[in-house]
């Protein structure tokens, strides 16, 4: 009877040390090449020597000093490496091998371009490394069975270009559309869009006319678009030519619904060289606050963007729409990051990118959320309509889903 007490008893406290060791156990913390009990290495690639976007990356990394001097992600400090490629897709690549094999960073975040990170896809994906958030509105980075590894932030051309084929329907619903588009991966993605929002109701665009940016004007393009009758003019144009556009209309007479694509619609770098006075009215959609605009003066989100800027940036143009841009989309990565908790495999930092539900940053519009699925990479599918008056751009109507109702 004794050897059976000693026995049960023996039994008893094995598996007593076993259900006191399986806690540490099971709350074991998980990390992939770039992550430790002290820090968290996020790669970047931007084209600093390249077009005027750097101020994405300085604000990023503004946010995550701000981030860090706050006691960083779980006690552990964000480590940003960004890099310039100057714009070169050969560069991107080869930045984006030595984040992965020299610097060993978890992931890749907020690296800007189509064509550059197009270069570097193929190469994250095999190496199974997070290519997250790309600063680019090209559909392709919702591809979630082919390449899980890459996801995009903001929203595509393709449902920017939905949300205007709704307004036209449901405001112009007989009009008859002239699109003059840019004759490259940007332009197509548009028009795709376009006429897919529109549907059975395609046949409302009477022309589409494609020009190159190797063209010094565009004025033959907008006289072939007026002789077609159109009365809604889609300029989806790149800064230089939907500037020329606009001044060509006005020259012309020709006076239709004006509507240009997000990436045109700067008042400093479109509107006033083309001309304010000739300006009014046009249209555009936007998913971020203004930055420049008075109205925000009193919103919370915005009091904590213009304090960080006073704090962590004094040196950016708050006017700048890339800054507004970089604030939110790190801060759509530290809440990622937040998400993982002790589990920081770059498994689960796409598990949880992909799992992010109502998610508003501060500097996106009221109503504008972030949400993704592990089907579904396109983190921001909504735009507001904005319509441009006196000096600066208006908000009006609803929150507009880029979703197809047809």
């Amino acid at each position: 009877m004794t050897a059976v007490r000693f026995q049960v008893a023996g039994v008893l406290a094995a598996f007593a040390l076993c259900t006191a060791m399986s806690g540490p156990v099971l709350a074991q913390k998980k990390y992939d090449s770039g992550a430790s009990d002290t820090e968290i290495k996020i790669g970047n690639i931007m084209p600093y020597s390249g077009p005027a976007y750097a101020a994405i990356g300085k604000a990023e990394e503004a946010y995550f000093n701000k981030i860090n001097a706050e006691g960083g992600i779980g006690g552990r400090k964000i480590k940003f490496i960004s890099y310039d490629d100057g714009y070169s897709p050969p560069k991107t690549v080869e930045q984006a091998r030595k984040l992965v094999e020299s610097d060993g960073v978890l992931l890749i975040f907020g690296s800007l371009g189509t064509s550059t990170n197009g270069a570097i896809r193929k190469y994250m994906n095999e190496k199974k490394v997070p290519q997250l958030f790309v600063a680019s509105g090209a559909s392709k980075w919702n591809d979630p069975k082919q390449y899980p590894w890459t996801m995009g932030w903001q929203p595509s051309y393709a449902s920017e270009a939905r949300i205007y084929a709704k307004y036209i329907m449901k405001e112009k619903p007989d009009g008859k559309i002239g699109v003059l588009y840019q004759n490259d991966d940007f332009g197509k993605d548009y028009l795709k869009g376009l006429k897919d929002g529109l549907g059975p109701k395609a046949s409302m665009i009477v022309l589409e006319d494609g020009y190159d940016t190797s063209e010094p004007a565009i004025d033959e393009h907008v006289v072939k678009l007026k002789a077609s009758g159109a009365d809604i003019f889609v300029s989806i144009t790149t800064p230089k030519f939907a500037a020329q556009a606009i001044k060509k209309a006005a020259e012309i007479g020709w006076h239709p619904v004006h509507i240009i694509s997000n990436v045109s619609a700067s008042v400093g770098g479109v509107l006033e060289p083309a001309g304010l006075e000739i300006s009014q009215g046009i249209l555009s959609a936007s998913y971020t606050k203004d930055a420049s605009d008075p109205q925000w003066n009193a919103d919370d989100g915005m009091k904590k963007f213009y304090n960080f800027l006073a704090k962590y940036d004094p040196k950016a143009n708050k006017l700048d729409a890339g800054v507004v841009f970089g604030y939110a989309a790190a801060q759509t990565m530290v809440k990622v990051l937040q998400m993982c908790g002790d589990d920081l495999t770059r498994d689960n930092v796409m598990k949880q990118a992909a799992s992010l539900k109502d998610f508003q940053p501060d500097t996106l519009l009221p109503g504008i959320k972030i949400n993704t699925a592990a089907d579904d990479f396109a983190p921001i599918e909504q735009l507001q309509m904005m319509r441009f008056k006196g000096k600066k751009w208006e908000l009006f109507g609803d929150v507009i889903s880029s979703e197809l109702d047809h």
